[in-house]
């Protein structure tokens, strides 16, 4: 392994994950799981991101994906998966990519030498992640390898979101940040999602996120504005240090030019999706 430049796995991941969240987003993988017989959005993606475990229940789900209310996955799963089996969702999510990526980036830029150069560095990358204590990784890292490179750029960019968010949620817990908590610290930070995408899609109620606040600001976290204290914004930063520390492995194993050249790739990839419509307009902000 080799030392890097500070926050520089931080700064090639941001891109690399924005071309696999793009997907969450498309109306080309509501269609495709619709087909399938999944009509309600909040199946769609709790099987669309939860297929890799094959047909687990909502305890799984609430675990892994940390920030949604149990009682929101449990109306969901796993009652989606008699619909549709996962090897369907997981299929269809592949074909989903494959449309999403023609239709935002065109032929050209699917077909182009540098997205099968990301997908090469990208993957190189994933050599170094790890499985213990990472199962939405883990679960992810058992599927096999696309063979078009645009759909290996996809896969190899999942497993490096899933390894970093993994790492993330074991931050989360050390810090005593249960859910919401997190959601509503995260959003005063100005980089998470805003309160109303978060309330209509993570299943809180406005009580819930009013009683986050309240305990945030019993820690000292949270002022009276709903704004991060210094103590809150000093967490915070601690939360996303000890996310790099965690997540370093693949990026240093790629090495300092492979991390520049792919995070210049990724970084052009997600300019051009953003451009293209691939993210709601208020999807990020304090709302």
């Amino acid at each position: 392994m080799t030392s890097l430049p500070e926050r520089a796995g931080r700064r090639c991941y941001s891109p690399v994950n924005t071309f696999h969240s793009m997907l969450y987003f498309s109306p080309d993988l509501a269609e495709a799981l619709a087909a399938l017989g999944v009509e309600d959005s909040r199946s769609a993606y709790f099987a669309g991101r939860g297929a890799a475990f094959g047909r687990v229940g909502a305890g799984v789900i609430s675990a892994s994906f940390y920030n949604f209310s149990h009682e929101l996955v449990a109306r969901h799963v796993p009652r989606v998966w008699d619909t549709a089996s996962p090897e369907d969702v997981l299929a269809a999510r592949l074909r989903a990519v494959d449309a999403t990526l023609r239709r935002l980036l065109g032929d050209a830029a699917v077909a182009s030498p540098e997205l099968a150069e990301a997908a090469e560095l990208a993957l190189r990358a994933t050599e170094a992640c790890s499985r213990a204590a990472r199962p939405l990784y883990a679960a992810h890292a058992d599927l096999p390898v696309p063979d078009a490179p645009h759909l290996a750029y996809w896969h190899a960019a999942t497993l490096l979101r899933e390894h970093r968010g993994d790492g993330h949620l074991m931050t989360l817990v050390g810090a005593g940040l249960d859910p919401v908590e997190a959601l509503v610290s995260h959003t005063a930070s100005g980089r998470g999602m805003n309160p109303e995408w978060v309330l209509s899609t993570r299943g809180w109620t406005d009580a819930d996120w009013a009683a986050a606040q309240d305990r945030l600001r019993e820690r000292g976290l949270l002022d009276a504005a709903g704004e991060l204290t210094p103590a809150g914004t000093a967490l915070r930063t601690e939360l996303e240090d000890e996310t790099d520390r965690l997540d370093a492995a693949p990026y240093e194993h790629l090495g300092a030019a492979g991390v520049a050249r792919l995070t210049e790739l990724a970084g052009g990839f997600a300019k051009a999706l953003a451009a293209a419509g691939a993210f709601p307009a208020d999807l990020f902000g304090k709302g």
